[in-house]
């Protein structure tokens, strides 16, 4: 098998079709030209700048055909000093001018990336939970950072190069002047030229695109590899020798794509001087006749011939506008095709808030739901694996009408077979999904009638496997509320049964957890999320097999702070243990996509139903599953700690 596929996305050859290319999206450099309007004062001023400095440029020559013909010529020592004089005091002001114009750009090309950064930072946090679990993270950091820095430098840059079309608009003006036929024959030499440079323009686009996309997949395998969990999966199955190979591969691509754009952009520069240096010798050969017709005289020729070399210049920067403006635009091209992602999930403009205080029911009515498709949350562009594999994804329902009620203050268990769609019901309640027919209701408000603030702070939610920041226990613990005191933070760390470890350490509550916690083991960051569970007070809990894949040692703990956050609050719990179950005040078994049995445990146990056949199958035969024998028949230990686990009816 191809070391590539194995590894990622495939790497097509350059002259190859290439899935990843973002093409320019129609109407983007009219969207580009919209961020302009809160800047439109600045725009001014540099524009008046840029004017008042090509004005200085073009002036010279006329100061120089003064000096020669009215000056060197007529041996005139008052002209030769203030036309001497006046050249100089342009130089200063030119160079002055360019100061300002380029602080002005900078503010200017500062301004606008600055608010198309947050504007796409503020719209992919409004994205559905679908879309990051979809999306590589590598790839998307690269258009939200990345990308956006390379924007953000060639943008100013864009900026200052335009106030070379100015002074090459006043250069052909002031050769109009001083001689018609030297300035139709310069228009002509430029026209000439103009054809194959847009051309060579359109090529440097597509490298600008393709190469950008090969970053970004780069990047994206990179930051999967060199995670702790990546780098860890690598060195205990990682196929070294192959996995390089596809990094050179990439590379490699990568490099190709950058001499092939270098090579075109000097072709653009190529193309730009070779045309100023034969639009000086058309003028070197047909002024040079002129003056010896006697049609103008000798100043006027070498105000012309430096005309051109002061041409020369803005050309040069003009061949490299070509290369920076198509990176502008197919960056902010890709910008757009983010924000053009419309949300799934949205705030209605008229959305209440959840009341506080008061802790609130849940009710699910006939939900059904299916996860959106990818065509639906995400881009091909940000799954090069997807954008290879191509589009056209169905999926189907996950719930199929499903309906219960958990009753405010009470404990209801979830359990059912591994896909069943527990874990579904639990991201419904959180809205991280909306459901795709049927009525979710918290404290009797249908969930899109809230709003998300509200709705954040009243759900508080523990999965199996944790998340913390690589930052401080004490920043990770905040992270649930800011404002919160240290007795604050003390009291939820005894709650969570962590305490002890946390004043145990060196640096107390400022210990680095490391990336993604790593540097805690898996009961300890269980233990730290219910701290900052209970520092949040949520008045509804959902816990997603809080204490799946824990030793039993670190699961009493676990289980003894879950009792705390559990208490006086409305609680769907996926249930692992077995305590957890007989202690719910209602257990449903998900099966298939809806509510298959319903009631007590000893109620359903007496049912027969599918929780007695997976009860039954657990604990039965005890010895078989690693647990002691029951000392009462009725399949589990007396012993408190350690409890068995209920394994049937743990997954979803």
């Amino acid at each position: 098998m191809d070391v590539v596929m194995r590894f990622g996305a495939p790497n097509p050859r350059d002259d190859d079709p290439d899935p990843w290319s973002t093409k320019i999206r129609p109407g983007t450099v009219r969207r580009v030209l919209g961020y302009f309007r809160p800047h439109i004062g600045k725009v001014a001023l540099f524009v008046l700048i840029a004017v008042l400095e090509a004005v200085a440029i073009v002036a010279t020559p006329l100061i120089m055909r003064e000096l020669i013909d009215n000056g060197i010529l007529k041996n005139d020592l008052d002209v030769v000093l203030w036309m001497a004089g006046l050249t100089a005091l342009l130089a200063v002001l030119g160079a002055g001018l360019s100061l300002v114009s380029a602080y002005i750009a900078g503010k200017i090309g500062e301004g606008v990336t600055y608010d198309i950064r947050t504007q796409v930072l503020d719209h992919v946090r409004r994205l559905p939970i679908a879309f990051f679990t979809r999306t590589q993270t590598g790839v998307l950091v690269n258009r939200l950072h990345t990308e956006v820095i390379m924007a953000q430098q060639t943008f100013g840059h864009l900026l200052l190069v335009a106030t070379s079309a100015i002074a090459v608009v006043l250069v052909l003006a002031e050769l109009i002047y001083l001689s018609w036929l030297v300035a139709v024959v310069t228009l002509v030499v430029i026209a000439l030229f103009l054809v194959p440079w847009v051309y060579v323009g359109r090529l440097i686009g597509q490298r600008t695109g393709k190469i950008m996309d090969a970053n970004a997949s780069l990047g994206g395998l990179l930051q999967e590899r060199f995670n702790v969990q990546g780098a860890m999966l690598s060195k205990l199955y990682g196929r070294p020798d192959e996995e390089m190979a596809d990094y050179e591969n990439r590379a490699g691509r990568i490099r190709k794509l950058g001499v092939s754009l270098s090579v075109w952009g000097r072709m653009s520069f190529v193309m730009m001087t070779l045309m100023a240096s034969l639009a000086t010798a058309l003028v070197y050969g047909i002024g040079g006749g002129l003056v010896l017709d006697g049609a103008f005289q000798l100043g006027t020729l070498i105000a012309i011939a430096t005309l051109l070399a002061r041409l020369l210049g803005p050309i040069t920067q003009l061949s490299g506008m070509q290369e920076t403006a198509q990176t502008v635009v197919v960056a902010f091209s890709r910008f757009f095709e983010m924000l053009d992602l419309k949300p799934l999930i949205k705030e209605k403009p008229e959305a209440v808030e959840l009341a506080k205080d008061v802790t609130p029911d849940i009710e699910f009515q006939n939900v059904k739901f299916r996860y959106p498709t990818a065509d639906e949350v995400s881009l091909s562009s940000l799954e090069h694996v997807r954008a290879a594999k191509g589009r056209g994804e169905v999926t189907s329902d996950v719930l199929r009408g499903v309906d219960f009620h958990v009753p405010a203050g009470t404990l209801t268990a979830l359990v059912g077979p591994s896909g069943a769609g527990k874990s579904t019901i639990t991201h419904l309640v959180t809205r991280l999904y909306d459901p795709t027919s049927g009525t979710i209701r918290v404290g009797g408000q249908d969930l899109r009638d809230l709003t998300f603030d509200s709705l954040r702070e009243s759900v508080g939610v523990v999965s199996q496997d944790s998340y913390l920041f690589h930052d401080t226990i004490r920043e990770n613990l905040l992270y649930a509320r800011p404002a919160a005191t240290e007795e604050e933070l003390i009291e939820a760390c005894k709650g969570a049964q962590i305490w002890d470890l946390v004043q145990s350490l060196p640096s107390g509550f400022d210990t680095v957890a490391g990336d993604r916690g790593y540097r805690m083991s898996g009961g300890e960051k269980q233990r730290l999320a219910i701290a900052r569970l209970l520092l949040k007070a949520p008045s509804i809990v959902v816990l997603d097999e809080a204490t799946a894949h824990l030793d039993s040692e670190s699961e009493a703990a676990v289980q003894r702070a879950l009792k705390t956050a559990l208490r006086d609050r409305t609680s769907l719990v996926i249930a692992h243990r077995l305590s957890t179950i007989r202690e719910a005040d209602q257990i449903l078994v998900i099966d298939g996509g809806g509510v298959r049995e319903r009631g007590t445990h000893d109620e359903l146990l007496a049912a027969g139903g599918l929780y007695s056949e997976l009860y039954h199958t657990q604990f039965a035969n005890p010895e078989s599953n690693g647990t002691k024998a029951d000392r009462d028949g009725t399949g589990f230990d007396d012993e408190p700690e350690p409890e068995p686990v209920f394994y049937g009816l743990h997954g979803g």
